[in-house]
């Protein structure tokens, strides 16, 4: 999933980059083809240059050699609310058939059956980037027809596209998994698998959403990763396999 979402990413794009494997994903595009990628972190960092995985957003490492260390506030409106952010990474406990994500709560918001940590930047991600990516691992549960609750915004909901909600990203394009990759409708913004990993079937993805999911006549198969690219993952950026757990 990392080494998919890092090729996502073009020389010299502005990123709004997150903790977890979002954040290896531009630390291995950095590293490998696109070393202009201008990284920006909700926590204030513009143009950060980390020589080290950041563990969080507060990292010190985020700060050292950065073009711009300045508010929360500035992030947000000058940058994101701006249009000035061109991706923007998400993940959630729940992704629905037009890219919805639920960060909030899973049951009745009432009296839920889980509480989740809630939006954090990723609503104004959602609405404000130029696109988003989403990266989560397929799973029935986590891929329901419609989420619990909308904390950011998708493709459609409640019955209006994006354009009839009025807001100005593209919203998510592509939803990067550990199986395939869903990309999403020009026509109605529903996702539909377009690329599956070597080795996976259609049936290994189609059977892990809660939706009939749509297949694009013509599959891609998504190139494995390449010695070089593992090679920075396992022993420069992640030795310590703070997120290739397992791995």
């Amino acid at each position: 999933m990392p080494v998919v979402s890092a090729r996502e990413l073009r020389d010299g794009e502005i990123v709004f980059v997150g903790i977890g494997l979002p954040n290896l994903a531009c630390n291995l595009a950095r590293a490998t083809h696109a070393p202009g990628l201008v990284l920006i972190y909700e926590s204030g960092a513009v143009g950060a240059l980390p020589e080290r995985l950041p563990v969080s957003i507060g990292d010190p490492s985020l700060v050292t050699g950065s073009l711009m260390v300045t508010g929360m506030a500035d992030i947000f409106q000058l940058f994101l609310q701006g249009g000035r952010i061109e991706v923007g990474f998400l993940g959630g406990a729940q992704i629905d058939k037009y890219g919805n994500i639920n960060t909030t709560v899973v049951g009745d918001y009432a009296k839920p059956k889980v509480r989740l940590p809630g939006s954090g930047g990723a609503a104004e991600i959602a609405t404000h980037a130029q696109r988003t990516v989403i990266i989560s691992r397929l799973s029935a549960r986590a891929f329901p027809e419609a989420v619990d609750y909308i904390t950011s915004p998708g493709n459609r909901s409640k019955g209006k596209s994006r354009k009839e909600w009025k807001m100005p990203g593209a919203g998510p394009v592509k939803v990067i998994t550990d199986r395939g990759v869903l990309c999403a409708s020009e026509v109605d913004g529903e996702m539909e698998l377009a690329a599956l990993y070597p080795g996976v079937a259609t049936e290994d993805v189609t059977s892990r959403v809660g939706w009939t999911l749509r297949v694009r006549e013509s599959l891609e198969t998504v190139a494995p990763p390449t010695a070089e690219e593992l090679r920075l993952l396992r022993e420069v950026l992640d030795p310590g396999k703070l997120y290739l757990k397992g791995s």
